[in-house]
């Protein structure tokens, strides 16, 4: 089941002040500009498996993980999906919602139950009109977050497959696991079709890597899951 931006935007359930201090889109804003921030916001609790927005439909709604996790996936040619991105609690969808006419380019389903908060287009560039502070402070944590980004892409460029797909571990590890005695383990299943649209490569060299990096202990398999042994720091 999966609520139009419509429903959503003219729904009031659930509309409370909302906390998005530690969200770095927003940090670092006076409390005066804070407050219009929460009064402009509405927020949703998903069950898992409900869908956020689908492909092609028009992006009118930026959307912020308050709880819970998001896959991202595109549709292929084949009428099969890829997985691009999983995003978490802090996280966002539908950044692209200030351009015109803009279409979401993926499509985004619940993983658990989730709670989201957001704001309608025509809602955010009102409270930025309103609060220009506002609109001045997101684009210098934007900035602070680019450089965090190309920074963080050089960091993980590995030239070998093996290491570049123990980076893109490491990094799911960190962002979506869980402390257990044999290390971080990473809280959903990936196929390797899936890993290798996260890497860059085919399912089979995928495989492989993988192999070798269980093999040499880097990876722990455990069941369906994987698992990043030791102190990941």
């Amino acid at each position: 089941m999966r609520c139009t931006c419509e429903e959503i935007a003219a729904g009031t359930e659930g509309l409370s002040p909302i906390c998005f201090a530690h969200l770095w889109l927003f940090q670092n804003l006076p409390e005066r500009d804070a407050k219009a921030l929460t009064e402009a916001a509405w927020r949703k609790q998903y069950q898992a498996g409900e869908l956020v927005f689908l492909q092609g439909d028009q992006a009118r709604i930026m959307f912020i993980i308050k709880a819970g996790r998001v896959k991202l996936a595109k549709a292929g040619t084949d009428g099969g999906e890829v997985l691009v991105d999983i995003r978490k609690a802090g996280d966002f969808l539908g950044e692209t919602f200030l351009s015109d006419d803009a279409e979401y380019p993926l499509t985004a389903e619940c993983m658990e139950e989730s709670l989201l908060c957001g704001f309608t287009k025509a809602r955010f560039e009102r409270l930025v009109t309103d609060n220009p502070n506002i609109g001045l402070q997101i684009i210098r944590n934007m900035s602070d977050r680019i450089s965090w980004l190309t920074s963080r892409a050089s960091s993980t460029s590995a030239t070998h497959l093996e290491e570049r797909l123990h980076a893109v571990l490491t990094d799911l590890a960190h962002e979506h696991g869980t402390i257990t005695e044999k290390g971080l383990l990473i809280q959903f299943p990936l196929t390797h079709a899936e890993l290798g649209f996260l890497v860059g490569a085919h399912r089979v060299s995928v495989t492989k890597a993988l192999k070798a990096l269980r093999e040499s202990g880097r990876v722990i398999r455990q069941g369906k899951h994987l698992v990043l042994p030791g102190r990941q720091s």
